[in-house]
């Protein structure tokens, strides 16, 4: 795909997508996160949803959705590299959390995102707004897109490498995006949603997939 195409997918065609798909997808996903919202009621008595301020594009802070997967009021706990903390063995996540997080279906409440225009579907994935201060000028190219419920990162490694990893995967991605790009990051996401490999973080795994 040429640069003019690209543009012209990047500016229009994949937002056009991105509302339709959304649209269309609404209903189900809306029986889907009732369900999981009343599942995780039922295990604390705690709220439903986890709302999290996070960088859009350009920069722009959004309140990004997800269902709540740790328990009420868990400690915010962080990896050397300023990243969110994940593991197999947190103690901060409730039962049915893990469920949630396997599945990827904590994410699911994102498509409000993308029907407010803050989110894309597929797009690099939102920092903490801390985290803009420790990009450089070659990292904040990841902002010259929407952010995405999925991607790059999560189609092929998920959470198995390393934040500055990530964003130079991010920015490989807005370099080379395409709807080409998009349908495979699109169809490895759902892969991974069922080998659910990779759902939380290796120390030994720091590869970069540049394919």
């Amino acid at each position: 795909m040429g640069r003019r195409m690209r543009k012209m997918y990047s500016k229009y065609i994949k937002k056009i997508l991105d509302i339709i798909c959304a649209i269309a997808l609404l209903p189900i996903i809306g029986i889907i996160v009732a369900s999981a919202g009343l599942l995780i009621w039922l295990e604390d008595r705690g709220p439903i949803f986890y709302n999290s301020k996070r960088i859009g594009k350009s920069g722009k802070i959004f309140l990004m959705y997800k269902l709540r997967t740790m328990k009420v009021n868990a400690p915010d706990v962080r990896n050397e590299d300023g990243s969110t903390f994940n593991s197999c063995t947190d103690f901060r996540i409730t039962n049915f959390g893990k469920l949630l997080r396997k599945t990827s279906i904590d994410e699911l409440p994102q498509i409000l995102n993308v029907i407010k225009g803050d989110m894309s579907f597929i797009g690099p994935r939102p920092d903490l707004p801390e985290h803009l201060a420790c990009y450089n000028e070659t990292e904040k190219h990841k902002l010259n897109v929407l952010p995405g419920i999925t991607g790059y990162n999560q189609a092929y490694f998920r959470n198995s490498v390393q934040w500055k990893n990530r964003l130079q995967n991010d920015v490989f991605y807005v370099e080379n995006m395409s709807i080409w790009l998009d349908l495979r990051i699109l169809s490895q996401t759902m892969i991974q949603c069922v080998v659910q490999k990779n759902i939380y973080m290796s120390e030994n795994n720091h590869e970069v997939a540049h394919e």
